[in-house]
């Protein structure tokens, strides 16, 4: 049996055992390991026969099957499990094997597990994987970071198990270090942005205009024929036709869901990190927000006894579904630019070398931010690879001019009947004073130049200046 498998994978978890039978399913023998004997044994009665796919709750079984260098992925949750697995691995492994760890590792965690190993002659990889359960098995998207010559090593295997849009494999070699990790950390923000905007169309739509389930059903569905093809307005539309089997009055099973969003924490990595690197991503960091202040359901049910809530004014259904329609595909953008540009600012920082257009061509299929719109984008970036910020293509400007409008009509509308659209409202902010030449932010550098001595700049001349305001 020895180095007979050409990939192994530890981790034998959903996520685990259907990418391993994804890569099996595509030409490639693969190997797998876990502690658990169960998944052990589930994982070779549905691989089949087991010189396609096999496993073993042995270490050193496991890497001795696989062939040299041997390409290790590790499917594990976040954190000291993964140096654990790490350090029961070194024992075993030789200099030039490769370790790839496909879970959602903070950024700093993965650069110091890639010097680490380096030092040992390991090749270490962080290569983010999305796509859930399903684009494991069917085709993920895939974002690797590490070493570009050990990348040749996993790049078939990679290619074959990948996501494909119009043939083309949806995983690419990113850059160096931790940059396939921080693609997926910001994939995950943006993430996070789009489902607080898509949650808060639905609230509206059902709120002021009275939509049923079955409406909204047939809204999403429309929707995603058109510019607003996503994989979440697809899923939203699913949702909302699900039956309850366990209500008693078996209605709709979104309506008997609790309103508390539970997070694993890449959305507030985003938001915390772009704070430290000083690029905006309001869309983001209210998404974050609205899913702490969810959690407080107790306390937001014993307020709105206290403040009651406005008597909405509904409007016209067809009117209200054209006019969210452009404010979801404007705040959409939105969102998007306000990733890419924290992305941009990160491979300056981090000295990743990262090409945007790339990262949008792989996040076309498998991924759960998938959507029509990144055929746009990637467009957009490869006529100007060194575009600051989406809202400055020239592709995007008549996308913009056409669905703003429509955007302030429904902020004002939410805000005039108590409506919370914090996502809408964060991204029709950041567009109004991402494209306002001037802001009242001298007033600010005057108040902290007075009780500070802070000092502020001029328009008039160059210089720093310092005034005694008393």
């Amino acid at each position: 049996m020895e180095g007979k498998y050409d990939f192994g994978l530890i981790g034998l978890g959903v996520m685990g055992r259907n990418f391993i039978l994804n890569v099996a399913d595509n030409g490639f023998s693969a190997f797998g390991y876990d502690l658990d004997q169960e998944k052990v044994a589930a994982l070779k009665e549905e691989g089949g026969h087991e010189a396609k796919v096999n496993a073993s709750t042995n270490i050193k079984t496991f890497v001795q099957a696989l062939k040299q260098p041997r390409k290790i992925m590790l499917l594990v949750p976040a954190g000291k499990i993964v140096d654990s697995v790490i350090e029961s691995l070194l024992p075993h492994i030789d200099r030039g094997d490769i370790i790839i760890d496909g879970g959602n590792s903070f950024f700093t965690d993965t650069d110091r597990r890639e010097a680490y190993l380096h030092d040992k002659a390991i090749n270490f990889f962080g290569a983010g994987v999305s796509g859930g359960a399903k684009g494991a098995r069917l085709g993920p998207s895939i974002m690797p970071g590490g070493s570009k010559s050990a990348y040749q090593h996993i790049k078939p295997i990679f290619e074959a198990v990948s996501a494909k849009y119009k043939g083309e494999p949806c995983v690419a070699y990113l850059g160096p270090k931790s940059s396939g990790n921080y693609v997926k950390m910001v994939h995950n923000g943006i993430e996070y942005g789009l489902m607080q905007l898509t949650s808060e169309v639905y609230d509206l739509l059902k709120k002021a205009g009275n939509f049923s389930n079955e409406e909204m059903h047939d809204t999403f569905s429309k929707w995603n024929q058109g510019r607003l093809q996503s994989f979440l307005v697809e899923i939203t539309s699913k949702i909302l036709e699900q039956k309850d089997e366990l209500g008693a009055d078996k209605g709709h099973l979104v309506d008997q869901i609790l309103d508390k969003a539970k997070q694993k924490g890449t959305g507030k990595w985003t938001s915390q990190n772009a704070m430290d690197l000083g690029i905006p991503v309001p869309s983001i960091d209210i998404a974050v927000s609205m899913r702490e202040i969810s959690a407080l359901k107790a306390e937001r049910t014993e307020a709105e006894k206290l403040y009651g809530r406005p008597e909405v004014a509904i409007l016209d259904k067809e009117e209200l579904a054209k006019l969210t329609e452009e404010a979801l595909y404007f705040s959409f953008i939105i969102t998007y630019a306000q990733g890419l540009h924290q992305l941009a600012d990160a491979s300056r920082e981090y000295k990743y070398d990262l090409d945007i257009a790339t990262i949008a061509k792989i996040w076309r299929a498998g991924c759960i931010i998938r959507a029509g719109l990144l055929a746009d984008i990637t467009e957009a970036f490869e006529a100007d690879k060194d575009l600051p910020n989406l809202l400055l293509s020239p592709n995007f400007v008549e996308k913009i001019k056409g669905t703003v409008t429509s955007a302030r009509t429904l902020v004002a509308h939410a805000a005039k009947n108590g409506i919370p659209m914090p996502g809408l409202t964060n991204s029709l902010t950041y567009f109004d004073a991402y494209t306002s030449s001037r802001l009242p932010l001298n007033l600010i550098q005057a108040q902290r130049d007075f009780f500070g001595s802070h000092t502020y700049e001029r328009l008039d001349q160059e210089g720093i200046f310092h005034t005694e305001w008393e």
